[in-house]
């Protein structure tokens, strides 16, 4: 196997970047440029940061691989054009949006706007993890006015070659239990603070309401982190290590995402990866990552929930939907097919075999 040197740069190092950086690490020497670009404040100096921390990597790398559009996807541009390296561009979400009426979307603040556009129209190639960020209409959310949604929508004189390649997630991290014991009817949600609209945190306290005999955990947030009134039968888990997340997700029943925009949806495969049954939104490309293996929700409003709820509650397959939850993800979003695809199409577009 070739030990070229790549530059992988992103602005943080959740599980998917993670991933990523060690399915690449088998085939190239991966250097990764990674600021702290969560601390606002710290904005100014991390470009600084970053333009001397790439051009001091850049020598030899074979290519530049950007994960997230943003700011720190200027220099990876300009200097891949002054030192001949190729660029591409992974974009997750918040890159392809602007959605004000949700406080969502990099593309709604007009200097990151102009960031984004300049560095997708001098990438090599851009590759979204999900159809629905290339185009999209969002018909979940009454809230939202603005439906429509995407690289094309929002840039549409974008000449880049643009090609989809999926999230993969790892199905030995992510397992199903040899023995399932599963809380009856609990449902289960992961999301941050600043995630509890945006995901539906607002809904699922509203469902919980309706349903006093079933359990809903939250995973990511503390109860004093939201400013939303819940029933005793609402349980926040707080932050969750990987180990813990596993465990929840292998003994809760259902698992909600019900976000209003979701570019992809890693921590929804990772939960039908343990067997949770899948309750989402119909929104981007939730509807096709459930598939048939659970339910989808099509507008964020009780009335629409209630009827989905009940159906998942009086499901009397159970079973089949928790292993079929595990198989859909494990033959459509698996680490295997992202590598195959991704790899494959670094090798088309530069022009080189970096798996012989």
């Amino acid at each position: 196997m070739s030990r070229n040197k790549i530059l992988y740069v992103t602005p943080s190092m959740q599980s998917f970047v993670k991933s990523d950086v060690r399915m690449l690490s088998k085939y190239f020497t991966v250097r990764v440029i990674n600021q702290p670009w969560g601390d606002k404040r710290l904005a100014p100096f991390n470009f600084i940061a970053q333009f001397f921390d790439m051009l001091f990597s850049i020598f030899g790398a074979k290519f530049i691989l950007v994960n997230f559009g943003g700011y720190w996807a200027f220099w990876a541009t300009i200097l891949g054009k002054a030192f001949g390296k190729k660029v591409f561009i992974v974009t997750h979400g918040t890159d392809c949006a602007a959605i004000p009426e949700i406080n969502y979307g990099s593309l709604r603040i007009p200097l990151l706007k102009r960031i984004c556009k300049f560095s997708y129209t001098r990438a090599d190639a851009i590759f979204p993890v999900s159809e629905s960020l290339i185009e999209t209409e969002l018909l979940f959310d009454p809230v939202i006015t603005s439906r429509k949604q995407g690289l094309l929508f929002h840039f549409p004189e974008l000449k880049v070659p643009i090609e989809t390649i999926y999230n993969g997630l790892d199905e030995s991290q992510w397992t199903l239990p040899e023995k399932p014991d599963r809380i009856t009817n609990s449902f289960l949600a992961v999301m941050s603070p600043s995630q509890f609209k945006l995901k539906g945190g607002d809904l699922i306290i509203e469902i919980a309401r309706e349903y006093p005999n079933c359990s809903f955990y939250f995973a990511g947030i503390q109860a004093a982190e939201i400013n939303q009134k819940s029933s005793a039968n609402v349980h926040f888990l707080g932050f969750l290590s990987p180990e813990e997340l596993l465990e929840w997700y292998q003994k809760s029943e259902f698992y909600f995402q019900l976000s209003s925009f979701e570019g992809f949806g890693c921590a929804l495969c990772e939960a039908m990866l343990c067997g949770a049954i899948p309750i989402g939104s119909n929104s981007n490309h939730i509807p096709k990552i459930v598939g048939k293996s659970g339910f989808i929700i099509p507008q964020k409003s009780l009335k629409a929930a209630i009827p989905i709820v009940d159906k998942a509650l009086s499901s009397v397959n159970k079973d089949l939907l928790s292993i079929n939850s595990r198989l859909q993800v494990q033959a459509n979003y698996s680490i295997a097919l992202r590598e195959q695809k991704l790899i494959a199409a670094l090798e088309r577009f530069t022009g080189k075999s970096y798996t012989n």
